[in-house]
């Protein structure tokens, strides 16, 4: 197969695991920055330039497309789908994981459990909505915040309104969410490829942390999934159109709840603590879809 990583840059641990994995078992694969890309619109006729030049065709694309670049990425991704190629993650499906708040609308009417959470536009109804969500601690957070950037834990309601007030006054809408004393600072990745858990680890955050990104030094180690966050992992992905995702869990006295999806999750940390070849996977699942 002729395969195209979609990537800001080759060097990237998860880029580079993909290519080894792809090499390895006989295929070509080609890195191209997203945004580097040309779109070409025309009657019956959508094409793609990566600078100056028409693309060539290849049988499969494997978006990695950050925060920061989420809306031109999926519109190239799209690109791709109207030219007929596969894709690994759709753009439709990018963009319902990456934009938390409407992730977490789908997943909630679609009877997932999920944090509590709220967001208003307008400051005066910030202390309403919060009483709503929580009379404790709550977790303030952009609607597209990556590794824990733009995420704040408010120790109080005050707190908490002032917080997203200031938010406001910059032009950024953000959520407000109950925080989850029972996870003690920790929380569960679960790597869904194809239908399947293909990895789990818990990761936990550093003393006094409540972050769990492993960029934000958080410790992690392999997990056992419970049959019931295994199930919901697995529905999450299915209901969001996802076929390679990877699904934070929190654990609670009511019982798992999905914090959120990631339709480009990273293999660096999934792959060291489990030693599993997660870039392999992925790999096969194309095979399986273009035989």
């Amino acid at each position: 197969m002729k395969l195209l990583i979609l990537s800001r840059n080759r060097q990237l641990y998860s880029t580079q695991s993909l290519i080894r994995a792809a090499e390895i078992r006989g295929h070509s694969v080609a890195v191209f920055d997203h945004l580097m890309c040309n779109i070409l619109i025309e009657k019956n006729n959508p094409r793609l330039m990566i600078g100056m030049d028409i693309m060539e065709k290849f049988d499969a694309v494997i978006p990695r497309i950050g925060a920061s670049a989420t809306q031109y990425g999926a519109s190239i991704v799209r690109q791709f789908e109207f030219m007929g190629t596969f894709v690994s993650v759709t753009s439709d499906s990018l963009l319902k994981a990456r934009d938390k708040l409407h992730c977490l609308q789908i997943l909630s009417a679609n009877g997932i459990d999920v944090p509590k959470t709220g967001i208003t536009a307008g400051d005066q109804n910030i202390a309403s909505v919060q009483d709503y969500i929580t009379k404790d601690r709550s977790v303030i957070k952009l609607i597209a915040s990556t590794q824990g950037l733009g995420v704040i834990l408010s120790q109080s309601k005050n707190q908490g309104v002032s917080i997203v007030e200031g938010f406001h006054r910059v032009g950024q809408d953000v959520l407000i969410q109950e925080f989850i004393h029972d996870a003690k600072g920790s929380d569960i990745r679960a790597f869904v490829v194809d239908g399947e858990i293909v990895g789990a680890m818990k990761r936990q955050a550093v003393e006094g942390e409540f972050r769990s990104n492993i960029h934000r030094g958080a410790s992690s180690e392999i997990i056992e999934l419970t049959k019931e966050e295994k199930n919901i992992a697995i529905q999450s992905t299915r209901i969001l159109g996802l076929h390679i995702a990877g699904v934070d869990i929190l654990r609670s006295e009511r019982g798992p709840l999905v914090l959120e999806v990631n339709a480009s999750p990273g293999l660096e940390g999934i792959e060291g603590t489990t030693r599993v070849d997660i870039a392999g996977k992925i790999i096969e699942f194309i095979e399986k879809k273009l035989k």
